[in-house]
């Protein structure tokens, strides 16, 4: 049985007091949470910081972006060998905010996912529409083609080897999550696009939504039999919401 996994997105936010606040916070709000797993992204200047607070704690941490190369001339890059050296076991791949300012491609996000695999680490993948695409009814058509570049670039096997995270662009930051009936029509879609490749991939691979994820809209959105957890947002600024939203998915494990 699948997991129930949240994640902190925490962009780019943060300070020394403010993320050791968060930090312990969270280490104490979950404190005893056994079924469900939680991990705090946090910006790549705090990860020295992520890795001295919560090293030999349940809580995993990651970075939100990579490189898909090891070392070399590429300034103001961060590699997956310099995650791993922080502790990390998560890398953000392909959020909506780094396709669309960072000029990131479905390509790219392929070649990072393999390189975060062949590093140790777990690639959280992010797929999801414009509202543009959702409204001319093209969901299904762009993330099973976000998420063939992946499977072309690291074969289906190893596609269970990361996380995959439906985030309609649409729902990020706006205040309008999916409905649970878009999120469970689209998850059905994408996990049975899997199944008929490899379907015991299908069955183990853990799939979150994010897009506006609060406190009370969690419970819902767990309801759907796809849904493996949350990839969470401005939620994960305010301690409190972060916790609720990670109790929600321990008692929904």
């Amino acid at each position: 049985m699948r997991r129930k996994l949240v994640v902190a997105n925490r962009k780019m936010y943060g300070s020394i007091p403010s993320n050791q606040s968060f930090f312990e916070g969270v280490l104490t709000g979950t404190a005893g949470m056994k079924d469900a797993g939680c991990a705090i992204c946090v910006p790549h200047p705090y990860l020295f910081q992520a890795q001295s607070i919560l090293s030999g704690t349940p809580i995993s941490w990651g970075g939100q972006n990579m490189s898909r190369h090891d070392c070399g001339a590429y300034t103001g890059s961060v590699s997956p060998v310099m995650l791993r050296e922080f502790g990390c076991e998560y890398v953000i791949i392909g959020h909506s905010e780094r396709r669309a300012r960072g000029h990131e491609t479905d390509q790219s996000c392929g070649e990072r996912f393999d390189a975060a695999i062949k590093a140790g680490l777990k690639p959280i993948l992010c797929i999801g529409e414009t509202l543009e695409e959702y409204q001319e009814g093209i969901t299904d058509l762009v993330t099973v083609r976000q998420l063939n570049a992946v499977i072309e670039q690291v074969g289906i096997e190893r596609l269970s080897l990361g996380v995959l995270a439906y985030e309609p662009v649409w729902a990020i930051g706006t205040g309008k999550a999916a409905t649970p009936a878009h999120v469970a029509a689209i998850l059905d879609f994408l996990r049975g696009h899997v199944a008929l490749l490899n379907e015991q991939v299908a069955n183990d691979i853990q799939i979150l939504y994010g897009g506006s994820v609060k406190p009370d809209n969690i419970a819902q959105l767990l309801k759907v039999p796809d849904l493996d957890g949350g990839l969470i947002g401005g939620a994960s600024l305010v301690t409190e919401d972060f916790v609720r939203i990670c109790e929600a998915a321990n008692e929904a494990g």
